[in-house]
């Protein structure tokens, strides 16, 4: 069964505001909690083809998951491929758009995230066989909590800042809309304002032009 996420973006950019969206959330719901703590770093990928990418990498996967995986061949309007280290857990995210949004930023989108057992590095290795290329390289700090139903996270990104994501994932697309709902009204509840997609495309084009200035460390841009 495929999944599909509603995800919406908000660019908090300082320590003191991500403070005050962590005290907005405890006053919203008491019984908000911090679920996980980690270090990432997310390589994407572009160029490629999926069914190339699939007929590689599906024999490291059981059968119901690379099934899942090769379902999205013909689904996909636009797809985008990266790998992931999530404090020494290695996994491989396919995300697939369902409308006119993009692949890599979109609202809703078809995920694809599983677990591999091998290093980053090698992970890489089978993507950039398939024919992609890297486009960048990302690192990250990640608190996760879980506020009213709504998976949300406060990331301190190299070259964005503080930024949150607020996401909720659903087992059927005719959910999509509900989902965004609930996620909008939370965000309007906790005062916090979407990022606009075309500012978010402007900040994302930037990073992928200048990341190796700002992966693995803490400098910041502003892209308006």
């Amino acid at each position: 069964m495929h999944s599909y996420e509603v995800e919406i973006k908000s660019l908090l950019g300082s320590k003191e505001r991500a403070d005050q969206v962590r005290d907005a959330m405890q006053k919203a719901d008491a019984t908000c909690a911090l679920t996980s703590r980690n270090k990432q770093l997310n390589h994407y990928f572009t160029g490629g083809n999926l069914a190339n990418l699939v007929e590689i990498v599906a024999p490291k996967f059981p059968a119901e998951i690379s099934g899942r995986l090769s379902g999205l061949i013909g689904r996909a309007k636009d797809f985008s491929v990266r790998t992931r280290d999530k404090d020494g857990t290695v996994l491989l995210v396919v995300k697939a758009s369902v409308g006119d949004d993009t692949s890599e930023n979109g609202i809703a989108r078809m995920e694809f995230e599983e677990k591999v057992s091998m290093t980053l590095a090698k992970l890489d290795a089978l993507v950039l066989s398939a024919g992609f290329k890297y486009q960048a390289k990302w690192s990250r700090e990640r608190e996760e909590y879980l506020c009213r139903g709504v998976n949300i996270t406060l990331d301190k990104n190299a070259g964005y800042g503080w930024l949150a994501e607020f996401e909720r994932v659903v087992n059927d697309k005719s959910q999509l809309a509900s989902a965004e709902t609930q996620v909008r009204a939370l965000m309007q509840e906790l005062k916090v304002e979407e990022l606009p997609q075309d500012r978010l495309e402007r900040m994302f084009a930037f990073y992928n032009t200048h990341w190796k200035d700002y992966y693995g460390t803490e400098n910041i841009f502003m892209v308006e």
